[in-house]
């Protein structure tokens, strides 16, 4: 396993900010965004690295901009530490593989969510009302079920605790018509043709969370993309509706939290080695799934 990178510290280069799992910095006209090993569950950053995973995430997000890049422009300038400026190139062992170079976009505020299939938060509000963020579903669906059509289910953006589901009107009051109605539009082609893919590989993308920021007054996609931080990736082959599904991504860690009875409160527990390797097989596992 390769050494676990828990937190940056590039001396000479401004730090911007520490996110749950990404330290950005600002280099020239620029923003350099490196992906940590750190983990996150129920809203808490756990002292326990898992390895690999900043890798994982950073590769699968560059393959999937390349996908889309026929779609919508992305935020990325480079991925390769030799082209970013200096003094970057002799971090490069820190760097490698976890970082990207990318525009300064600004940010929307809001996150613009599609699902394919009914889990997590949209099957508890299903539950409650029939409806996902005020979208009428038909009656009788069971849990994972796939929906007749995706549909965008965007959220606000919360900067502790949970993001907040809100219907499209609220969006429209947030954004303004003419980017509501085109971030709708993009993020449903998005998932459709990511899903056409991952299909092709045996996965079944149930839902997914994207990022967009505006750039020199153009709309492009930032942030990550399609990972298993930000999508819910189930085997095709392994899919059973009705029940939730396994999922690629940090299931195991939030299993084994509330198997232990922890609070959700910080400080965090440490997690136990196996936890810690079967969780870095499993984002291994979609990465050479996904990206071979």
């Amino acid at each position: 396993m390769s050494n676990v990178v828990l937190e940056t510290n590039l001396e000479g280069v401004k730090f911007l900010k520490r996110g749950k799992v990404r330290d950005i910095y600002e280099v020239q006209d620029y923003l350099l965004i490196v992906a940590t090993d750190r983990v996150s569950a129920f809203d808490v950053v756990l002292p326990t690295g898992i390895p690999g995973k900043g890798k994982v995430l950073t590769q699968i997000s560059l393959f999937w901009f390349d996908k889309v890049k026929d779609i919508i422009d992305n935020h990325v300038v480079s991925a390769n530490v030799e082209d970013f400026p200096e003094p970057l190139p002799k971090y490069r062992e820190i760097l490698e593989g976890r970082s990207m170079l990318v525009k300064k976009a600004k940010p929307l505020p809001v996150e613009c969510i599609v699902r394919g299939y009914l889990s997590g938060s949209g099957w508890k509000d299903y539950q409650k009302t029939g409806m996902v963020c005020g979208i009428k579903l038909p009656e009788g669906l069971v849990e994972s079920a796939k929906l007749p059509e995706p549909v965008f289910t965007p959220s606000t953006k919360a900067e502790k605790g949970h993001d907040v589901n809100i219907s499209f009107e609220e969006t429209v009051k947030i954004l303004g018509e003419e980017t509501a109605n085109k971030v709708k539009e993009i993020s449903l082609l998005i998932y459709k043709k990511a899903a056409e893919i991952a299909e092709k590989k045996g996965i079944i993308i149930a839902d997914t969370k994207m990022e967009f920021g505006f750039y020199n007054g153009n709309l492009i996609l930032i942030d990550e993309l399609l990972t298993p931080d930000s999508s819910r990736f189930w085997s095709a082959k392994n899919y059973k509706p009705g029940y939730p599904q396994d999922s690629y991504d940090k299931q195991i860690v939030r299993d084994y939290l509330i198997s232990i009875k922890w609070d959700k409160k910080p400080p965090a527990p440490q997690l136990p080695e196996d936890i810690v390797n079967k969780t870095a097989e499993r984002y291994q596992e979609i990465f050479m799934i996904l990206t071979s």
